[in-house]
């Protein structure tokens, strides 16, 4: 069920979003359709809310290297970073004040994205661990409990760009990919459990999605990483999804 619904709640954004390549727009730096709204180069969807790492062949995840010492301290470095950036955001109408906007507020998710265009911008062509494109929140009624952050980077760096980031022996980025965009009056079908389209759906290739009447995008919006720098170990605070 949380997989079905991660599905439906990336499809409520782009729909919602009116999705970047819909209107042609050009990424700033590279030319990418797809990067080229703060919220596609942010990837601040509620697909991103509570789900786990086998999504088949809709999500590409960076590979594990092996773990050295100076990799380890170095992202124990990202996440005392984090850690002190969000401290006065955990009073959310702080982070409001301070430019997050929260994504999607009327989809009932029990985790929330606050985004920062800015710094989804500033992320697009850098790395600064104290302005992470997206807060994530965990809401219980009108209350929002701050458990993280979300960094984001686009899709043309290599896992060597990556890694240089956050080192990848600790953290992982992933990626949605294999997505089919159906036709304007097929939109609603990504939001039925089952469908082809989506990226839940089942077609995963650009042949099957041309002979739906659909468009094949490879992936969708660029790389991201989940920080949760209130856990006690590097493999907890860099895991996709809370520990709970």
């Amino acid at each position: 069920m949380r997989i079905f619904l991660l599905g439906m709640g990336l499809a409520a954004a782009m729909i919602a979003g009116g999705w970047a390549q819909e209107h042609h727009h050009g990424d700033m730096a590279a030319g990418d359709p797809q990067e080229s709204a703060p919220q596609a180069q942010a990837g601040a969807n509620e697909q991103m809310s509570h789900h786990h790492l086998d999504m088949g062949p809709h999500m590409k995840m960076t590979a594990m290297r092996p773990a050295i010492q100076a990799d380890k301290h170095r992202a124990a470095f990202t996440v005392t970073s984090t850690r002190n950036a969000l401290e006065k955001y955990k009073n959310y109408k702080v982070a409001l004040a301070d430019g997050y906007k929260i994504f999607l507020p009327n989809v009932p998710t029990k985790m929330k994205h606050f985004t920062n265009n800015s710094y989804a911008m500033e992320n697009a062509f850098g790395f600064n661990p104290a302005h992470p494109t997206s807060l994530l929140y965990e809401q219980d009624g009108d209350k929002y409990k701050l458990i993280g952050a979300m960094y984001t980077a686009p899709k043309r760096l290599t896992e060597e760009d990556l890694d240089k980031r956050v080192p990848l022996s600790v953290a992982q980025w992933h990626a949605h990919v294999n997505f089919c965009w159906p036709a304007a009056g097929q939109r609603q079908e990504m939001f039925k459990k089952g469908s082809q389209f989506g990226m839940m759906g089942s077609i995963s290739t650009p042949q099957a999605c041309e002979a739906a009447g659909g468009r094949f995008v490879p992936q969708v919006f660029g790389w991201m990483l989940h920080v949760y720098p209130y856990e006690a170990t590097l493999e907890k605070q860099f895991s996709m999804e809370p520990q709970r």
